[in-house]
């Protein structure tokens, strides 16, 4: 159990904890920042431009996050565009993420009330003023908890990222257990123990800015 946990190998595997919480960072913001106005888009139903958005964002979603990260690694690079394993990963991670969470934006606006929406219009606000001043502040607000839970998702789901070998927190784990068997074990416990207390901290921010929006 102590060699499992000598100062070396915990040094190796906080050094993956590292990678795993800025790879999380970097693709909750870009998936929130573009899954924002392609939830925006879906809801205000362009003409054409948001029959073939809402096409891509099922597409998307409904294919799985290891195909995208493979797809980004291997296969881009046969379209002349070379990816290290830490920027497909953040690439694939990202444009999954993104369609999630248009769809949580997207229905947290179809929770407002039309009549918020028409009685803004007849006060002679223009539609982006209502969407930007009325409807989405309350969206967001309503879209909190499942926003948290998909990037809690998300955050657990970089271990994906084993596959295309990223160092990240599982792929080190691996690594230190390969050493020597029986470091399995406490590696799996001690693994599950960071994705708790990185996720749960997670959730605590979220209750933290719900409880900032009501007062």
């Amino acid at each position: 159990m102590s060699g499992a946990f000598s100062s070396i190998n915990l040094h190796y595997l906080f050094g993956g904890l590292g990678i795993t919480i800025i790879v999380s960072l970097i693709s909750i913001i870009i998936s929130f920042v573009v899954g924002l106005i392609l939830g925006v888009v879906l809801y205000e139903d362009i003409p054409y431009f948001s029959r073939t958005v809402r096409f891509i964002v099922n597409t998307i979603r409904n294919l799985p996050l290891l195909l995208l990260i493979f797809f980004t690694y291997f296969a881009l690079p046969k379209l002349g565009i070379e990816l290290n394993a830490f920027a497909a990963t953040v690439v694939a991670m990202s444009v999954f993420e993104a369609t999630m969470v248009a769809e949580i934006i997207r229905g947290g606006l179809l929770s407002i009330g039309q009549g918020q929406k028409e009685g803004a219009l007849s006060t002679g606000m223009t539609n982006l003023q209502t969407l930007w001043y009325i409807e989405l502040p309350q969206a967001l607000k309503r879209s909190i908890p499942p926003l948290i839970s998909q990037f809690i998702s998300l955050v657990k789901d970089t271990s994906l990222a084993t596959a295309i070998v990223l160092p990240e927190m599982m792929f080190r784990s691996q690594v230190i257990y390969g050493q020597n068997p029986n470091y399995m074990i406490p590696m799996f416990i001690l693994v599950a123990a960071l994705y708790f207390m990185v996720n749960y901290s997670l959730s605590l921010l979220a209750k933290w800015f719900d409880r900032r929006m009501v007062s």
